[in-house]
C-alpha cells in the first residue's frame, strides 16, 4: 500500500493538471469504488465544482473543491493520473472511476484489486476521525512523539503502523526508520529511552523525506501520476533485503512478522534491549 512518500508524490504530480479545472461529469463501473455518497448523488454533486487545492493527509489524497472535498485512498493497487480524454494508457485496463474536466482531460482512477475508495464529503473527519499527527509537520517534535508512545507497551513497529498514533507511516518506512534509529522492531514502545526517542524522531523524518526525495518506492503497483516508477526502493537499508548483508555491519538482514506484517531489521545494529 502506498505510504506517505508515495501519496505525497502523487499529490505533487496532480496539482498542476488539476488546479483550476472544473468537473463536467463523473463515470464509474464498479460500485465499491465510490464509498459515499451513492454514485447518483456523487455525480450530481461534483459536477460544476472546481479544484481549488490538492493536498495530502496521512495516506489520503484530499482535493478541495468549491463546496466539498474529493478524498481518495489508493489502498493496494490504486493509481491516479490525468490524461487527455482520447489518450490510452496501460493502466486503463483497470479503470473504475473517472472525472471529465473542462479542458478535455480526465482524472482517472485505476485499481486492479478494487480496494481503493473515493469519497465526496464536507469533512475528512467524517471518513477518518482518529488520524494521528503528521510526522513531517513543524509541531511533530521528539516530545510529541514521546507523548504518543507514553504508556504503550506494544511493540514499537506495531505502534508505528497505527494511523491513530502517527499518520502516514506504513510497513516500509517503519522498517527503514527503526534501522536508522538502531531500535529493534519488537522493543516495547514504553521501554524506549529519551535518547532513543530522539533518534527515532529524527529517523522517521529522515526516512520519509528520503522517500519523498526519491518520489516513492515502486516495490509493487505504485507509479507516479506520469506512469513512471519511483526510485526510493533502490536506496532502502533493510526493507526487502532479507538475507542480504547489512550496509553498516555486514551481518545478514533478518525478516520476521510483527503485527502480521513482514518486518526487516539487522539484529546486530538493532539490539533487542536498550543500549
Amino acid at each position: 500500500m502506498p505510504e506517505l512518500p508515495e501519496v505525497e508524490t502523487v499529490v505533487r504530480g496532480l496539482r498542476a493538471p488539476l488546479l483550476g479545472r472544473t468537473v463536467r461529469a463523473m463515470w464509474h463501473d464498479w460500485p465499491g469504488t465510490i464509498h459515499s455518497p451513492d454514485p447518483t448523488h456523487f455525480a450530481a454533486r461534483i459536477a460544476g465544482q472546481t479544484f481549488r487545492a490538492v493536498e495530502r493527509r496521512a495516506k489520503y489524497i484530499v482535493c478541495a473543491l468549491d463546496c466539498d472535498l474529493l478524498v481518495i485512498h489508493l489502498k493496494m493497487t490504486g493509481r491516479l493520473y490525468v490524461a487527455p480524454s482520447d489518450a490510452v494508457h496501460d493502466a486503463d485496463r483497470w479503470l473504475h472511476f473517472r472525472l471529465d474536466l473542462d479542458n478535455g482531460c480526465q482524472l482517472r482512477f485505476s485499481d486492479a484489486r478494487k480496494f481503493g475508495k473515493v469519497y465526496l464529503t464536507d469533512s475528512l473527519a467524517r471518513i477518518a476521525p482518529r488520524l494521528g499527527p503528521e510526522p513531517l509537520a513543524d509541531d511533530f517534535t521528539a516530545a510529541a512523539l514521546q507523548a504518543q508512545l507514553a504508556g504503550r507497551g506494544r511493540a514499537i513497529k506495531a505502534l508505528l503502523l497505527e494511523q491513530s498514533v502517527i499518520a502516514g507511516v506504513g510497513n516500509i518506512y517503519a522498517d527503514e526508520a527503526l534501522f536508522r534509529a538502531g531500535i529493534h522492531p519488537l522493543r516495547a514502545a514504553d521501554s524506549l529511552t529519551a535518547a532513543e526517542i530522539e533518534r527515532l524522531h529524527s529517523a522517521l523524518q529522515g526516512a520519509l523525506r528520503a522517500g519523498i526525495d526519491s518520489e516513492g518506492a515502486s516495490v509493487n503497483w505504485y507509479r507516479k501520476p506520469d506512469g513512471a516508477p519511483g526510485e526510493a526502493h533502490h536506496h532502502f537499508f533493510v526493507y526487502g533485503r532479507a538475507g542480504e548483508p547489512c550496509i553498516r555491519c555486514g551481518q545478514p538482514i533478518h525478516k520476521i512478522r510483527v503485527a502480521q506484517r513482514g518486518t526487516h531489521f539487522c539484529p546486530a545494529c538493532q539490539p533487542a534491549t536498550a543500549g
